[in-house]
């Protein structure tokens, strides 16, 4: 199978093209697409020969999405680099219903790919709310004993870096979308499947540690082997099933792939009837690996798979009709699933997760991933309510396209906002980073040549300022409980900052100021989602944070914290922020709720110190911040930071 330049568009195909990989006479081609999907575009190439020559009728060409959101979350994932590799790496080596490959290629860099796969038709598509007919079922999982069987703990598939990715849902995550999910289909849930979902969620990370486990069974996992990815063969086809959608392979409990497809391929009576049945056709096909007895407790125990994929597709896609009908019949089977072989019994007791605290070696740099967007980030903050004056700093380092990001920039209501931005890594300002006492105290200087802007809304027109001089000498000092996200690389710390700060020839004096610092690091694409970020700092000692985080097509989620003196640091499971903007871009006010806490913190922005983010390939994010007044819904009152990712058209 040659592994070619990639093929982006079937525009870009040709005859001498197809002939070079399909090794057939190919005289002319047309195509047409097929199917709906949202992260990748599939063709059909339908293929012409001459009178002497012959070859398949046609074949199928897969290709990454033209939506560069779209592109971008696949590539960040791993979705597109894992479906490749599955045909180049895995698919010789198994039986059961996988498309031949004619060509691949991938692109780590642009997220480009393409496969040229075997069409299956003439088939018929499986329907996930209709359900399969026993004789589908057979077959189903007859062909999935195939697949699996050849590399059932196989030690190259289980080292295979791409094939082991660490799994994105974790009980902070689940629990975040299951509140969302119960309030979206409360009057749909019955009471006996609530109480699975909130069981299951309730003691999610200790269910993951012991499924992990070593004396587990593992495998290839399809990961999504459901009846929408399957093509059922008709009279003249080449396979009797063939099985699509290998972005999600993976390596891991392989009977979560049987436990997925029997929960809810068949209505609940009908798999009840046949279960046995079922799992046998399954185990024949499997060959002498597991013991029927083996099979019967892996899927038992994986029964939870099903439920945990309602949960959390339904709240990551686009909500349409078909697809609340779909998930509602997706989890009302997968719950009597898990009813029906008393698998709550297996579930560890529930658990409230500690908050997780960063390590004192996190402070420094960390090894660059493979993605062109991986970036690693250091923030500061400051509010002097008396002085009216705040400021920010931002070190961005992005190691795979050779540049950084600079920021520094001092504001207030009565004094222009002064910035230091170098978005291009040219050196010209002088920043130096000094994590004098891990995790307790950091001292941070900057100077340079900035601009002095009147009107902030200016730093978002992308204008000049007036020339004029910055320098910033500030230590953070921590003043309370340094936190660490559960779902992606990064930690806050609430601070105190003292030192100075000159500005046009002004200078400010501090001594313990309310102030944050952030440090993340890993993939992130300014320009793909939109975000609401706040560090607040109450009168009474109180510090809030939060992130209110939204991706396009899925729900809102958000994290933080309620620090209260005295007592243990609050997680927070809920984060929501609703905002007003003026016509410039500027903030008006955002109100931020945090629960558990029934914290409801309303922020009125007093300084403004916005910057514009324009990626490499021309889109634009509005980044405004701002720090500003709290007053929370009890009378409390305080002083903070906040900023809103906002991308632009």
């Amino acid at each position: 199978m040659p592994i070619t330049d990639v093929v982006e568009r079937p525009t870009d195909l040709s005859v001498e093209w197809l002939v070079s990989v399909l090794g057939v006479p190919v005289e002319r081609f047309s195509f047409e697409r097929i199917g709906t999907g949202q992260m990748s575009e599939c063709y059909r190439i339908t293929l012409g020969y001459g009178e002497s020559g012959q070859g398949p009728g046609s074949v199928v060409l897969k290709v990454a999405a033209t939506d560069a959101v779209s592109r971008q979350t696949g590539l960040a994932l791993g979705l597109y680099e894992r479906e490749v590799r599955f045909y180049t790496d895995i698919a010789s080596r198994i039986g059961g219903p996988v498309a031949p490959c004619y060509s691949s290629a991938f692109d780590a860099e642009s997220g480009a790919f393409h496969l040229v796969l075997g069409d299956a038709g003439p088939a018929v598509v499986g329907d996930e709310i209709r359900g399969a007919t026993a004789e589908q079922a057979m077959l189903a999982l007859a062909e999935l004993g195939r697949l699996h069987g050849p590399l059932l703990d196989d030690p190259a598939a289980a080292s295979a870096d791409w094939l082991n990715r660490d799994a994105p849902v974790n009980q902070a995550l689940i629990t975040q979308l299951y509140a969302g999910f119960a309030e979206r289909y409360a009057d749909q849930i019955a009471p006996e499947h609530r109480v699975v979902c909130e069981r299951l969620v309730a003691g999610f990370d200790a269910y993951l540690a012991a499924e992990g486990g070593e004396e587990r069974v593992k495998g290839l996992v399809h990961g999504d082997y459901r009846l929408d990815n399957m093509l059922f063969g008709q009279q003249g086809a080449d396979r009797p099933l063939t099985v699509v959608d290998w972005q999600t392979v993976t390596w891991g409990p392989a009977l979560s792939d049987v436990a997925y497809f029997l929960g809810c391929a068949l209505p609940s009576e009908v798999r009840r009837a046949h279960y046995d049945a079922l799992l046998e056709s399954y185990h024949r096909a499997l060959g002498a690996k597991l013991s029927l007895d083996e099979v019967r407790d892996g899927v038992r125990r994986q029964s939870f798979f099903g439920v945990t994929m309602a949960i959390v597709s339904s709240m990551l896609v686009e909500r349409t009709e078909r697809g609340d009908t779909m998930f509602m019949t997706m989890l009302q089977r997968h719950c009597d699933h898990v009813l029906d072989v008393d698998a709550l019994a297996i579930l560890p007791e529930p658990t409230v997760p500690e908050p997780l605290t960063p390590a004192a070696e996190d402070e420094v740099a960390h090894p660059a991933g493979e993605e062109p967007l991986w970036n690693e980030s250091w923030y500061f903050d400051f509010v002097d309510a008396g002085q009216q004056i705040g400021g920010w700093i931002r070190l961005g380092l992005y190691p795979n396209i050779a540049t950084s990001w600079v920021n520094g920039l001092v504001c207030g209501p009565d004094m222009p906002t002064y910035a230091l931005n170098d978005f291009e890594g040219t050196g010209a300002i002088d920043l130096t980073l000094d994590p004098t006492e891990p995790l307790r105290t950091y001292r941070v200087t900057m100077r340079g040549r900035g601009e002095a802007f009147d009107d902030p809304a200016g730093l978002l027109r992308g204008e000049a300022g007036r020339p004029v001089k910055v320098t910033m000498n500030l230590e953070w000092r921590t003043v309370g409980t340094p936190y660490l996200y559960r779902i992606t690389p990064r930690y806050e710390i609430p601070c105190t900052v003292s030192g100075s700060v000159t500005v046009d020839g002004r200078e400010f004096s501090f001594a313990d100021v309310p102030g944050q610092r952030d440090h993340s690091w890993g993939m992130r694409d300014w320009w793909a989602m939109d975000w609401v970020w706040s560090a607040l700092h109450l009168d009474d000692g109180t510090r809030l944070h939060g992130v209110d985080i939204r991706i396009p097509g899925a729900p809102q989620f958000g994290i933080g914290y309620v620090q209260t003196p005295g007592e243990s640091l609050l997680e927070s499971q809920t984060v929501t922020a609703r905002e007003t903007f003026a016509d410039n871009g500027l903030p008006l006010q955002t109100t931020i709720t945090l629960n558990p806490g029934d914290v409801v913190a309303t922020f009125e922005p007093k300084g403004n110190a916005p910057v514009l983010l324009t990626s490499t390939d021309g889109r634009v994010s509005q980044f405004p911040r701002a720090w500003g007044t709290v007053t929370t819904a009890d009378g409390r009152t305080g002083v903070g930071w906040v900023e809103w990712n906002r991308n632009r058209p």
